[in-house]
Order: structure tokens, then C-alpha cells, then sequence
């Protein structure tokens, strides 16, 4: 680690240091941040654990990049955010570094909740709703889930996935009605702010049903990623092996190609 901050404090260093690092602030190394975490994802979903490393390393640059700038201001150095992630694992974990006790993995987490709202309270923060500390930062997929999972521990979820399925086809109908409105009033943003809407309920409660079957919906979508690239890529290969580009082919031509690249699998 000294290695590593010296190396970041150097980049940074108005004389002699990296121009590019000398321009970064906290919104500009921000995106890098957030794709850095994803390719640590991506790494564990390939089971890559050589892969693993060189991102975990990059994340962990991301770290120190932001202590640094913060440094600079005086706000705080990498030690203290080291030492305040330290403070907050062991008060948040008492039956581990405390006289606490809890029966089971369900009970930890709503211990671990019940220490986040008092230190909400505690740094004066009044918001009492069971969706408070749902940060707005988070992937909207995500966010989604939290605000579903926060009302559930209040009663407030449907039963099972039998009724999320059936609203589910609701939500399709709506935003079928709304492309047909859409269709009558071309150009008309009422109706354009309505599709929007409709297609946002049908997303949201396409989480909510990956969360009744305790599936993550990002990795589940970056497994439909993976592949739908694998696939259109087998279509690509095998039209070149035709002699044809797929941008030259009509629609059902191109299915058949994909037909061939999923059987494949």
C-alpha cells in the first residue's frame, strides 16, 4: 500500500507529475469508479481469477485516486478512510467483535439494518420511512430491488411470483397501448412521457420478479449479454463463411442464422 499511494501521490504531483491524473477530480474518476466494479464482476461471473486480481487492483486504484484528491483538499486521507471502514465492520458486526448474539444469516441482516437506521438517527438524520438510506447512486436496477426488498420487511410484497407474473402482463399491455397511442400522435411528447412511464413499471416490476425468484438482476442481464454477443457473433462467422454480411440480409434470413448459432449451443 505505501507502494501504491506514493505512486498515486506522484501522478498527482503538479511538478513532474501525469498531466491526465493532474486534471481528474472526484466527478471525472467517478465513471471510472462505477466500470471498474463491473469488470470485477465480470471477472468472477467467467470464473477468471487471474482476471480477478489485475480488476480488483484497479478498483482499489479508484480508491486511492479519490483519497488522494481528497488529501489534497485536506478532507481526508487514505488511512481514514481505511480506519473508518474498519470502525463501521466492527459496529456493524457486534456478535463478532461484541457480546451480541444472532441465530442466523436473516437475523445478521436485520441487525446490520437496525445499526444503519441509528446511525442515521444519530448523525441527525429524521427520515423515518422504511425506504430510508436507499442511496439514489445506485444503478436504477438496483435501486429498484432495495426500495422492493425495504417495503417487503414491512408486509408490503406480493405473496410469491404468481401475482408479479400476472402484473407483469399487465405492464406489457399498458406499454402495448401506449405504442398504439404513440403510433396515433407521432411526435406528440405526452404520449412519448407516457411510454416511458408505462415501460419503466414494466421494468421495475421485472425486478421485483427476479427478486421473488432471488435472482440478481445484473447478473443475470450480463448473462443475457454474454449471450446474445456470443450468438449474433456465431451469426456473424457463419454468414462470412457464406459470403454474405448479415447488414445485406432481410430479417427472417438473419433469424435463420441465429436459429443455427443458438442450436449450436
Amino acid at each position: 500500500m505505501p507502494r501504491l499511494l506514493a505512486i498515486m501521490a506522484r501522478l498527482r504531483d503538479p511538478d513532474g507529475g501525469c498531466p491526465w491524473d493532474l486534471e481528474q477530480d472526484f466527478s471525472t474518476i467517478a465513471p471510472y469508479t462505477i466500470e471498474e466494479a463491473y469488470e470485477v464482476a465480470d471477472a468472477i461471473d467467467r470464473g477468471d481469477l487471474p482476471a480477478l486480481k489485475d480488476e480488483l487492483g484497479d478498483l482499489l486504484l479508484q480508491v486511492v485516486f479519490h483519497a488522494q484528491m481528497a488529501s489534497e483538499q485536506g478532507a481526508f486521507a487514505f488511512d481514514d478512510v481505511a480506519a473508518a471502514i474498519c470502525e463501521k465492520m466492527e459496529r456493524r458486526h457486534p456478535h463478532v467483535f461484541g457480546d451480541a448474539a444472532v441465530a442466523d444469516a436473516d437475523a445478521q441482516t436485520e441487525s446490520w439494518e437496525a445499526i444503519k437506521r441509528a446511525e442515521r438517527t444519530a448523525a441527525g438524520d429524521r427520515d423515518d420511512s422504511a425506504l430510508a438510506g436507499v442511496s439514489r447512486g445506485l444503478p436504477e436496477w438496483q435501486r429498484a430491488v432495495k426500495l422492493q426488498s425495504r417495503a417487503a420487511r414491512v408486509g408490503f410484497d406480493w405473496p410469491g411470483p404468481a401475482p408479479v407474473i400476472e402484473k407483469l402482463h399487465e405492464e406489457i399491455e399498458e406499454v402495448r397501448a401506449e405504442f398504439a397511442a404513440v403510433a396515433e400522435k407521432p411526435g406528440d411528447p405526452d404520449a412519448q412521457q407516457r411510454l416511458q412511464e408505462e415501460v419503466g413499471d414494466l421494468l421495475f416490476v421485472a425486478a421485483n420478479l427476479a427478486r421473488h425468484a432471488r435472482v440478481d438482476v445484473g447478473a443475470a442481464l450480463r448473462g443475457a449479454n454474454l449471450k446474445f454477443e456470443r450468438r449474433f457473433r456465431a451469426m456473424e462467422a457463419m454468414a462470412q463463411v457464406d459470403g454474405v454480411r448479415l447488414q445485406d440480409l432481410a430479417l427472417d434470413a438473419q433469424d435463420r442464422y441465429w436459429a443455427r448459432a443458438k442450436a449450436l449451443e
